[in-house]
Order: structure tokens, then C-alpha cells, then sequence
């Protein structure tokens, strides 16, 4: 195929896998289009969401565990379907340039399995129905959560004119900070405003290691990414990201008034982040992909932290 690398030449669409076997061949596209067959990103996007509730709730220890944890699964059906409706609007915009790498060739829309009109509605029930989670929030967290909107409909048009498109990610998907402070409170303080910087610095880091997968690609086909524009001196950036995002997280931790466990734990994440700095090899696109993937277990360690902040160690 021309313009493509020849480093990289596997689909990112699993043959034989679960939605090969086990769904209706008729959903089988629709399924992929909203990654349903990769749920990193859903983590990813559920994980900020948690810390800010999580975070809300030891800080305001008059408000109510059992809505927060009914929040806690509204926000889960959220990012599910956010994350889907994400997917399908990139995949709709990038539809000409996905047809041109190899791992990206035989998603639904470049090979023809889905036509952009069907993957519009498609988009359209998808919003819908994260509508009909959101009226389960209160007023603030409603109108907070349809601002991310306008950073949802840019971030795929950032890699076209910025090196930094994953700066733009950390705004977006890092907004659920906010809205799982803002379900608790009924507005935003200063913990929640750290708390998002910090998922911010966390994901310029992940990204970075996530986008060195299609770096000859994204060359060859005239994009933008961190991981070129960083190129050799990555590593020390990561670490920085890494850094900065950690001092954040402390930060609001001490802002929360969090007890000592939620610094103990901290550190260990710390340590898993200095790991995936530090042993990345940025040149072999699975070890990309597999220290990105790791962050969902960085992050979860990151949400025990803040839980561990609200036990009574009296």
C-alpha cells in the first residue's frame, strides 16, 4: 500500500477474537468503531472520573457513600459510551489518513464495513444515551460534563496542526477529574483543579510512549505527534511528564487533607511511573503499547490512594 511504513504491518483489529465469534456479524463493525474490543481507553478516560469522586468524597466526609458509589457506575456507563462516541467521531475525521497506515487500514470506515452516514448516527445514539447518563448529576456537574463536548469535537483535528495533540488529550480526557469533584460538591475547588492538572501531565506521558507506535507512519503521512516532535529525547520529557504529574497529585492530596496512607501509595505510583520512564524502548511499537496499557493499573493504584486518604486511623 503506498505511503505506508514497512515497520509496522499488523491491523490493530484482532482476527478471531471475541466479537469475531461471539456477537452478530451486523454489530461486529459498530463494536470496533466504538473500541468496544479495547478497553484501555474506556479506562483511561473512567480512571480521572473515579479520582475526582473519590477524591470529593474523603474530602467531604458528610456526603453520602451510597451516592457516590452509585455514581461511581453512572460514571463507568459514561466512559463507555463517551469513549465509544469519541472513537466514531475520530475514525469519521481521520477516515482518509486511517486509509493509509496499515494498522489502521481495516477499521470499519476506511475498509467500507460502515458508511460514514451510518457512522454518524451511529455517533448520534451514542451522545444520546451519554445524555441520558448525565441527567442523573446535578445541575453544575451536567453543564461542566457538555463543555468537554467542544474538546471531544477538536482533540481529532489537533494532530493536523499542532506537535502536541496529547497535550489536547490530557485536556479531554482528564475533564472527568472535574465532573466526579463536581457530582459530589455541586461545584470546583482548588483539590479538583489540581487533581486535573496532574491527570493532564499523566497523560502527555502515556500518550507520548502511545504515539512513538506510529511515528514512521505519521511521517510518512504528514500528522503530528509528540513522539516527533521529542524524537530521540523523549525519555527525559517522560520523566518531567511523569514528575510534575506525581507533584500534582501530592498537591491535591495535601489540599484534600488526605491522611499519610494516601502519600504511601502515592509513591508506589510513582515508582511505576518512573518505570514505564525508564524501561520504555520507544523504538519497539509493542512495548509502547504495553507500557501505555499499564497505566490503567497505575491509575488504579493512584484511585487506592485516595480511598486510603478517608481511613480513620484513629
Amino acid at each position: 500500500m503506498t505511503g505506508q511504513s514497512n515497520t509496522q504491518t499488523a491491523s490493530d483489529i484482532a482476527t478471531g477474537d471475541w466479537i469475531g465469534r461471539r456477537t452478530p456479524r451486523a454489530l461486529q463493525p459498530y463494536l470496533r468503531l466504538a473500541r468496544v474490543d479495547r478497553p484501555i481507553g474506556t479506562w483511561l478516560l473512567l480512571i480521572p472520573c473515579w479520582w475526582g469522586l473519590a477524591l470529593a468524597a474523603v474530602h467531604a466526609p458528610d456526603s453520602s457513600r451510597w451516592e457516590a458509589a452509585v455514581y461511581a457506575l453512572l460514571f463507568a456507563a459514561g466512559a463507555f459510551v463517551m469513549r465509544g462516541a469519541g472513537c466514531t467521531w475520530n475514525d469519521i475525521l481521520d477516515r482518509e489518513y486511517d486509509a493509509r497506515v496499515a494498522r489502521t487500514a481495516t477499521r470499519p470506515i476506511p475498509s467500507g464495513a460502515v458508511s460514514v452516514a451510518q457512522a454518524a448516527v451511529f455517533l448520534a445514539l451514542q451522545l444520546l444515551t451519554g445524555l441520558a447518563v448525565l441527567l442523573f448529576f446535578n445541575g453544575f456537574a451536567i453543564m461542566l460534563s457538555i463543555a468537554s463536548l467542544l474538546l471531544v469535537a477538536l482533540y481529532p483535528l489537533m494532530k493536523r496542526v499542532t506537535y502536541w495533540p496529547q497535550a489536547f488529550l490530557g485536556l479531554t480526557f482528564n475533564w472527568g477529574a472535574l465532573v466526579g469533584w463536581a457530582a459530589v460538591t455541586g461545584g470546583l475547588e482548588t483539590p479538583a483543579l489540581l487533581l486535573y492538572a496532574a491527570g493532564f501531565f499523566w497523560t502527555l506521558g502515556y500518550d507520548t510512549i502511545y504515539a512513538h507506535q506510529d511515528k514512521e507512519d505519521d511521517a510518512l503521512i504528514g500528522v503530528k505527534s509528540s513522539a516527533l516532535k521529542l524524537g530521540g529525547h523523549t525519555r527525559p520529557w517522560l520523566w518531567a511528564f511523569y514528575g510534575i504529574a506525581v507533584a500534582l497529585l501530592a498537591a491535591a492530596f495535601g489540599s484534600a487533607g488526605l491522611a499519610w496512607p494516601s502519600f504511601a501509595i502515592l509513591a508506589l505510583a510513582a515508582a511505576l511511573l518512573a518505570h514505564q520512564a525508564a524501561a520504555v524502548n520507544l523504538d519497539d511499537p509493542k512495548d509502547c503499547l504495553d507500557k501505555f496499557r499499564a497505566n490503567r493499573f497505575a491509575g488504579l493504584v493512584l484511585l487506592c490512594a485516595i480511598l486510603a486518604g478517608g481511613v480513620d486511623l484513629g
